[in-house]
């Protein structure tokens, strides 16, 4: 299955950071960020594009009653912010650190564009980068509007899977070490987080997964 949340085997970082360019790679700097850090907040100047070197990044929402809304969780190799690419003038979202070591490539979008406008081959990986976000977000949106809690929860496991799960030699199940909280989760497939509690203790019970903080285990017989 194609990742929706997640670009597993996309490293954006290794295809467009401006030190594979040597015009650039002189004057070029990496930002450090601890865990909870924000690179920027929502209403921010939207003149950069940040592409991860090395850690995860939150990028997420506040509800006008204070709920954060994660929208996505982001790690090495992937790029964020690239709406300035469009013309985005101000942030709609907050970029937030959720490693304890993460380190980005920030971009100004005028450097954005010399590449682009210098190089072919770069403006089309840019510009089809940004067609597979806007289409992964008609997928996501798809799914919150037309499919239960459920089934939006077992899709989603099974994303998870592809992203981040091996088999168990011994069992066959598929284990998935993941980056996510049980906040996280809810926010993603757009339910609570009791009632996703109820969901995965209810599949659990009915012996489909087993789960911890950071691990989930899908049993061979339910997969």
């Amino acid at each position: 299955m194609n990742s929706i949340w997640i670009f597993e085997d996309v490293n954006l970082f290794g295809m467009l950071c401006p030190h594979k360019f040597k015009e650039y790679k002189a004057c070029h700097d990496f930002d450090s960020y601890n865990k909870g850090d924000y690179i920027y907040f929502e209403e921010d100047s939207a003149n950069k594009v940040f592409l991860i070197e090395d850690g995860k990044v939150k990028i997420g929402y506040y509800n006008e009653d204070g709920t954060e809304v994660v929208k996505a969780i982001l790690k090495k190799g992937e790029l964020f912010g690239e709406r300035a690419i469009l013309g985005q003038r101000t942030r709609q979202e907050f970029a937030q650190s959720i490693d304890s070591s993460t380190s980005i490539c920030p971009v100004g979008v005028d450097t954005m564009h010399e590449l682009m406008r210098s190089n072919r081959s770069f403006s089309f990986k840019i510009y089809k980068f940004i067609g597979f976000k806007f289409m992964k977000l008609e997928r996501r949106l798809q799914l919150l509007l037309f499919k239960d809690s459920k089934t939006r929860l077992m899709e989603f496991l099974q994303e998870l899977c592809t992203d981040y799960g091996y088999d168990c030699n011994q069992t066959g199940d598929h284990i998935i070490n993941h980056p996510y909280t049980q906040k996280d989760i809810a926010s993603l497939i757009g339910v609570s987080r009791p009632t996703l509690n109820i969901l995965m203790n209810e599949l659990k019970e009915d012996r489909v997964i087993d789960f911890d903080r950071k691990q989930i285990r899908i049993y061979k017989t339910s997969a």
